[in-house]
């Protein structure tokens, strides 16, 4: 397989729908155009089972249902890029803090949960197959540092954990025997997390091809640690690595205005500089593209050509009135605080307007 340079769009038609363009150097393009000039080669979309009320509204962040992923897909492979698809197994949102069981699925034991997850993961990728839009990678869950479909497969209960996660990965087998398959954890700076983590997997789990890590420079130790545990996973377990979420940010500048939210509301990135003293580089245009460059020279290093590439999280999610994090009604499903508005905006790889940043020439000028 080749190298990956790819970018996480999973916003992108949301985003689109709500206003927002696109342009390198002042020229209005499709953002997948100015994306492969720059010589990305694959993108990465989430999947949700259900991202609506019972009475039908979205919930918003992209409204990640098949339908949008299958329309993504397909822009994405006539462009001759290819994708990773990442089931979150999951109505919204899940990650090392929550990992909810759908609405379908509520009330299922363990084994009525694993013939779902099984059944859910085949016919999502049957249905995409007859759609000619099948991926090129799957990663089955999404952050599953903490585990997948709590309380059933929740950590430390490895036992529950790996019978549901080898169910996603019988039902991609299912399908097609080859398409390799990523299982993905966050905080990439730890590894005694990852070495804990996939000991404890490796008993009983299915086999897969790639271990995936999150690491965004502001939750997740040094760009040392990062290479200290890649270098050590490489040699440790024999499998590719893929950074599947990284970010950066280059301003500090707030962005509210252009959503529209009040002081009060303001909850993004740009308003927490105690998270940026711990990054390496300045929250700049430069320290962003530096900061690119320094982890993909990290990747050329690890052991044995390890590393199989990485995926830029949000790259194109520059703040449109419309498109935040999650809407009224999915705050109130995640009972979560809100605003649900765009808290990434300020690591996006195109400005507050659209405007292609200086990182995308890191992605251009790498070679692996």
């Amino acid at each position: 397989m080749r190298f990956l340079k790819g970018m996480d769009i999973s916003t992108l038609k949301e985003v689109e729908e709500s206003g927002g363009k696109f342009y390198d150097h002042g020229v209005e393009k499709d953002v997948m155009d100015i994306l492969k000039s720059y010589d990305v080669n694959a993108v990465r979309l989430r999947l949700w089972n259900d991202p609506y009320t019972e009475d039908g509204k979205p919930y918003g962040a992209g409204t990640n249902d098949l339908p949008t992923t299958i329309l993504l897909t397909k822009r994405a492979l006539e462009k001759g890029m290819d994708v990773l698809l990442d089931f979150h197994y999951s109505d919204f949102w899940a990650d090392p803090g929550k990992q909810r069981i759908p609405k379908a699925w509520k009330g299922m034991n363990l084994e009525q949960l694993e013939q779902a997850v099984y059944a859910y993961t085949k016919e999502t990728l049957e249905t995409m197959k007859k759609a000619d839009a099948f991926p090129t990678l799957v990663q089955v869950g999404n952050e599953v540092t903490n585990g997948i479909l709590w309380p059933f497969g929740k950590v430390p209960d490895y036992d529950g954990l790996t019978r549901l996660i080898n169910a996603g990965i019988r039902g991609v087998r299912a399908v097609d025997s080859e398409i390799p398959i990523m299982i993905h954890l966050d905080n990439g700076g730890n590894n005694a997390l990852y070495r804990d983590w996939f000991d404890h997997f490796l008993e009983k789990g299915e086999n897969f091809q790639i271990i995936g890590l999150s690491y965004y420079p502001f939750w997740h130790g040094t760009l040392d640690d990062l290479s200290n545990n890649m270098n050590d996973l490489a040699l440790r377990y024999g499998k590719e690595l893929m950074l599947a979420e990284v970010s950066m940010g280059f301003t500090m500048e707030d962005y509210a205005s252009y959503e529209k939210l009040e002081p009060h509301e303001r909850k993004g990135m740009a308003t927490k500089p105690e998270l940026v003293e711990k990054i390496q580089y300045p929250m700049t245009k430069e320290g962003q593209k530096a900061f690119l460059e320094d982890i993909f020279n990290r990747l050329k290093n690890v052991p044995d050509g390890k590393a199989g590439g990485f995926f830029y999280w949000e790259a194109a999610w520059i703040p449109v009135p419309g498109c935040g994090w999650a809407s009224d009604d999915a705050i109130v499903y995640m009972e979560e605080k809100g605003p649900g508005g765009n808290e990434w905006a300020n690591q996006a790889l195109f400005d507050y307007d659209g405007n292609a940043l200086p990182a995308l020439e890191a992605v251009r000028d790498f070679s692996f």
